[in-house]
């Protein structure tokens, strides 16, 4: 599944690998493109249980709404026992994360290679 927001600014292409749900996030996340992140964490998170990698990779900016949209997707995985975990943040990004403390909330990897073989980065 891929869904995109205005005008394709912002992307996201749900797959699954080796038992984890990978939502690789492409573009911008703010305000007007988070519809489908918001979306796809609800939809993951109602199959219940398991990991969800959130994979920043390709995401050149992300504002509060992502960061908020992030956090309410995190207590409705947790709900149906899954949880988030984040995967490739680059410096913009991860600064965001660092400052507001959302890097001790969730695991944080340098890559989805990382991420399943479940050894965090360094903080």
């Amino acid at each position: 599944m891929v869904a995109t927001a205005e005008g394709d600014r912002f992307t996201v292409e749900v797959r699954h690998v080796r038992g984890a749900t990978v939502l690789r996030l492409g573009g911008e996340l703010d305000h007007d493109t988070a519809e489908p992140l918001r979306e796809a964490l609800e939809a993951v998170s109602v199959e219940g249980g398991g990991r969800l990698l959130v994979d920043f990779t390709d995401v050149d900016f992300c504002d509060s709404t992502g960061l908020n949209v992030l956090l309410r997707g995190r207590l409705t995985a947790e709900q149906a026992g899954a949880r988030i975990e984040l995967v490739g943040l680059r410096r913009p990004v991860e600064r965001m994360f660092r400052i507001t403390g959302a890097d001790e909330i969730f695991p944080v990897y340098a890559d989805v290679a990382e991420a399943l073989a479940g050894h965090p980065q360094h903080r």
